[in-house]
């Protein structure tokens, strides 16, 4: 079995987003090509109220799917399909765009003031950029853990592990979803599709992996990996946590502006025309 090793190592950045939202973004528009499917990925934590609270007001979005995963704190949401409430400590929201939907996302922490989450922008590709748009919120309590023998816990929200399956399912790139949770001086292997794009994101802890064991990793970082059939991961010295995601690339040309990323410039320009003169919604 071919261990996957490092291809590369990012470093999440500072970055204002939304009405004024302080987040730290570990990859955009520059590392597409490398991370396809996967267009974006946010760290959005803080212990600052007023780094956050100003939140996603209401925006667009077509041609994509938007990912939230909440840890501490919470999401108000709503959108043009009706869907409104609360995305709670524990819960995911995965939205299928597709032709279009309008949604904003108000982030609220909770009594300490603490707000921690992630958000993934996973791309459709062209036989399916105009589908009928989507919701899906999954509640912390639907989500499987499983525990191996030597104590890492792993959240399965999309994917499978030991023939267990997360609760999002029939996505169009195949992606799995994973939340690992590691105690010190552990190692983890995990097999994947060969060809699939996967990477970790660290939020606790660090880590290093099979094949570049001298290089240790820390919280902030993503770790983009080289093809293969199996990724190991290793904590060192400390409990270490993060996200584990793979998704099967689409290879297609993409253009991509703000909140809407389609295949053509024209499609792009199409599209803000109609959001502009008000036939953005399609269902």
């Amino acid at each position: 079995m071919i261990l996957r090793k490092i291809k590369k190592i990012y470093k999440s950045q500072p970055t204002l987003e939304g009405a004024g939202v302080f987040l730290h973004r570990v990859f955009s528009n520059p590392q597409v090509p490398e991370f396809d499917p996967f267009l974006l990925f946010d760290d959005f934590s803080s212990d600052e109220k007023s780094k956050y609270i100003k939140g996603f007001p209401w925006h667009p979005h077509r041609g994509i799917e938007t990912i939230t995963y909440i840890l501490e704190g919470s999401v108000e949401h709503a959108d043009s399909m009706g869907n409104q409430g609360i995305i709670s400590k524990g819960d995911v929201q995965w939205m299928t765009a597709g032709s279009g939907i309008i949604h904003q996302e108000m982030p609220l922490g909770n009594e300490k003031n603490r707000m921690c989450g992630f958000q993934l922008w996973a791309n459709l590709p062209a036989s399916h950029k105009m589908m009928s748009p989507r919701y899906r919120e999954v509640k912390s309590n639907e989500i499987p853990e499983v525990t191996t023998d030597n104590g890492t816990k792993i959240k399965i929200i999309s994917g499978t592990y030991n023939n267990v399956s997360g609760p999002v399912k029939d996505i169009i790139t195949e992606p799995e979803y994973l939340d690992m949770s590691m105690p010190s001086d552990s190692s983890f292997i995990h097999t994947t599709k060969r060809d699939n794009t996967v990477f970790i994101y660290i939020f606790e802890g660090a880590v290093c992996v099979a094949n570049n064991e001298e290089t240790i990793i820390t919280k902030g970082s993503a770790i983009l990996f080289e093809k293969g059939e199996s990724i190991k991961v290793i904590s060192k010295n400390e409990k270490s946590r993060f996200l584990l995601i793979s998704g099967k690339p689409i290879g297609e040309p993409i253009a991509w502006y703000g909140p809407i990323v389609m295949n053509t410039e024209d499609e792009l320009m199409l599209a803000f025309d109609e959001y502009q003169n008000g036939t953005f919604i399609k269902n």
